[in-house]
């Protein structure tokens, strides 16, 4: 095999490892159970109105699909885990939205240049192994003067330290892959949209969740449920020291996070951006 034909079945390989990982646990129950508001969130930071043709890149179970949708916007879901694309049909269906869900690669959409008005990613781009691939692909299928709008979590804050404090346990990432949260930092994601967008408004926000009466609970949670979480446990599952080192570390970083009396809750930051593309 050649060089090239070498690079394509590593990234075919990579891609079929992620959607792997985001298919473990329930990541539909994270999205709807711990982070509810946070796709509608994102649909009115970008104005969408009824009519838009919306993409939603790494729409996982429709968090901002179908609140677009709801809006009267045609809207179509992007996701390469198949599995999470049937959820969100599942849950489309029951609040009464119209959603097209497409299984799609972030680094490859399947889409033509500039046919959407609003192109949107909610925690969900920032999982794409190659930044600049990614933001490429948001810029080119979105219509000179359209919206590119992201929430992304931000490295310093809590899903950020939670990756940190992941990150000796994994597996070596692969090559050429940079960190999720690195979306979340505003100076990085201007250089990967570069020129090719105006107007861009970034602000730092938080998010309340109040899902966890205490950092156990927060560690077992997403333990059982969070692909990336779960990945990690079960590639340490030979070394039962280890895991209960993780054990440890996870539900410490939950209990400096964690705060009031019996309703404990967490503030999770995130970054909030959007940009017009150039025309």
């Amino acid at each position: 095999m050649n060089v090239h034909g070498d690079a394509l079945e590593a990234d075919r390989a990579l891609k079929a490892r992620h959607r792997v990982m985001w298919a473990l646990g329930d990541y539909p129950a994270v999205a709807a159970e711990v982070i509810p508001d946070l796709g509608a969130i994102l649909v009115e930071a970008c104005g969408v109105r009824r009519g838009d043709r919306v993409l939603d890149v790494a729409a996982g179970s429709g968090n901002a699909a179908i609140p677009a949708a709801l809006a009267g916007a045609g809207v179509v879901a992007a996701d390469l885990t198949p599995e999470l694309l049937e959820a969100g049909r599942v849950l489309a269906d029951r609040r009464g939205a119209r959603v097209e869900w497409r299984q799609a690669d972030a680094e490859a959409l399947p889409f033509g240049d500039g046919e959407f008005d609003t192109v949107m990613s909610c925690v969900g781009a920032m999982f794409a192994p190659r930044h600049q691939a990614a933001a490429g692909e948001l810029i080119r299928v979105c219509r000179p003067g359209g919206t590119i709008g992201l929430v992304n979590w931000t490295p310093e804050g809590f899903i950020g330290q939670m990756f940190a404090t992941m990150r000796p346990f994994a597996p070596p990432p692969p090559p050429g892959a940079q960190p999720p949260p690195l979306w979340g930092d505003e100076d990085h994601v201007r250089g990967l949209l570069g020129d090719a967008v105006t107007d861009v408004v970034a602000r730092k926000r938080t998010i309340t969740v109040d899902r966890f009466a205490g950092p156990d609970a927060f560690r077992d949670y997403f333990k059982a449920n969070y692909g990336p979480t779960v990945a990690v446990y079960r590639a340490l599952a030979g070394d039962p020291d280890r895991v209960a080192a993780l054990d440890r570390e996870l539900a410490d970083l939950a209990g400096r996070h964690l705060h009031g009396g019996e309703k404990a809750a967490m503030e999770w930051e995130y970054l909030l951006l959007t940009a017009r593309r150039r025309g």
